[in-house]
């Protein structure tokens, strides 16, 4: 009798779920034919002939950053090569006019397009605020997205769609309604295998509560939220037609996340190499005071204070009176109240380990006084954990300083590796090995150190501008076909 009430249940469930995919399938089918008369309705140009637009989705265009580096460099790139292109602008940077964003992006980083960039200014980029998902931060963010790119896709159907800024959920919108050739710059993947194993091994981490890391329950349903969100994650980057991820490190994760081997393609993120290579190199006149100097935003993933710590314990150990004094140097920008209140927080424990004198702390400086700082450094200091690419560690070998960055991620792998056989910088993983490297790099002499500066150096070129271009060019080009 069970059986039969459940057949006579289970049939018409069936028929009703068949009758609504289908009914979703020519809904959708009905909006892709909807968008695409759109776009035929508003592209044609004054002569008939109708540019080809590339559209690039960054709703935080003007932030300044790394990243927004990437967005100009790989504009002027396409004005270069493409006449026909133009390039279009996704933000939500509306307390901004299209001039400023430009002039802004001159200004910071001496970038200069060469055809106007229209912008496309969106209303709700609140939605993609992590403020706005207290709980459940990643799915909320990139729903968020997909809502944001459904008003970009609406103001204006592109050609070729790049997403250069890490929301991987808006691709399937632009490829299947809006009938785009995808593609996409990952300079982060939203969720790691790392992230999986924090989570697992229950480490307390400025992303993982130590609420969750205390109770199994908790650590095993955010478990599954988060496999849940790596295989959509997966799913929605597998649409791209073109991946370029920034370094190796993001590389290994993306392939081992989307699984899209073919069409994904190592493309560095263009550092201004040769700003700091203009600084004249030469061996270290003998001084009394040698600086070790750190540049990072003052984020807690940056880890300042494992810096302040390391320090601390290299000063305990140098014997007094017997070398040079040491200088630690912080250089940073703070971008909110909450960055603020971590630099109070730092102050605090240089107070604590009695280092205050001997720390500075340098916020939000021009260009040119961090360049001083760097090219009176004898050490470069790095202490992020996994970070992706590093174009801080990139800088300060350009720029002459000896490098100590974190012995994980991208430094690790891309960039303080032997250039030619010899040594380019050091890595680090706590501590005490920070401590030990450092008191060892200030222990060589002044030639050697100079050696190894000048190698770091020859290989940063890998990295420049120039190099990024013809790589990004060469990744894109299927898109164009």
């Amino acid at each position: 009798a069970h059986f039969r009430l459940l057949c006579s249940l289970l049939l018409p469930a069936l028929f009703l779920s068949g009758i609504l995919c289908i009914c979703l399938v020519v809904l959708l089918w009905g909006v892709r034919l909807w968008i695409q008369r759109k776009k035929q309705l508003s592209s044609a140009g004054r002569d008939g002939k109708r540019p080809l637009l590339v559209a690039f989705f960054h709703p935080y265009c003007n932030a300044g950053g790394g990243g927004e580096r990437v967005l100009w460099c790989a504009i002027r790139t396409l004005q270069k090569k493409y006449r026909n292109v133009t390039c279009v602008v996704y933000t939500g940077d509306r307390d901004a006019t299209g001039e400023e964003i430009v002039e802004g992006a001159f200004r910071r980083f001496n970038i200069k397009l060469i055809h106007p960039v229209k912008f496309v200014f969106l209303e709700k980029r609140f939605l993609v605020e992590a403020s706005l998902y207290p709980h459940f931060t990643l799915l909320g963010q990139s729903l968020g997205s997909v809502f944001l790119g459904w008003e970009a896709l609406l103001k204006c159907v592109p050609d070729i769609y790049i997403d250069s800024m890490g929301y991987a959920f808006t691709i399937p919108l632009f490829k299947y309604l809006g009938g785009c050739r995808v593609g996409c710059y990952v300079h982060y993947p939203t969720i790691s295998t790392d992230m999986l194993s924090v989570v697992r091994n229950q480490d307390t981490r400025f992303n993982n509560a130590a609420f969750i890391t205390s109770s199994p329950l908790f650590s095993k349903f955010k478990l599954i939220y988060y496999y849940f969100f790596a295989f959509m994650y997966g799913l929605v980057g597998s649409c791209s037609d073109v991946v370029m991820v920034n370094s190796s490190w993001t590389l290994n994760h993306i392939l081992s996340l989307w699984k899209a081997g073919a069409c994904t393609s190592v493309v560095y993120p263009p550092c201004d190499v040769q700003t700091f290579l203009d600084i004249p190199l030469e061996v270290e006149k003998s001084t009394s005071e040698y600086s070790i100097v750190s540049v990072s935003q003052f984020r807690p993933e940056k880890d300042h204070p494992l810096q302040i710590r390391a320090f601390a314990k290299l000063l305990k150990e140098k014997r007094v009176g017997q070398e040079p004094s040491l200088k630690l140097i912080l250089i940073g920008g703070c971008r909110n109240q909450q960055d603020e209140e971590r630099v109070n927080n730092l102050k605090r424990l240089c107070e604590e380990l009695g280092v205050s004198e001997d720390v500075m702390f340098r916020i939000n400086i021009p260009f040119e006084e961090l360049k001083r700082h760097l090219a009176e450094a004898t050490i470069g200091l790095h202490t992020m954990w996994n970070e992706h690419f590093g174009i801080g560690v990139v800088e300060c070998m350009a720029a002459g300083t000896v490098i100590l960055a974190h012995n994980s991620g991208g430094p690790k792998l891309d960039i303080v590796v032997p250039h030619e056989g010899r040594v380019t910088g050091f890595l680090a993983e706590d501590e005490d090995t920070y401590a030990e490297t450092m008191a060892y790099i200030f222990s060589l002499p002044p030639e050697k150190r100079l050696e190894i500066r000048e190698n770091a150096r020859r290989s940063v070129h890998r990295f420049s501008d120039q190099h990024f271009e013809e790589t990004f060019l060469l990744s894109v080009e299927p898109l164009f076909k």
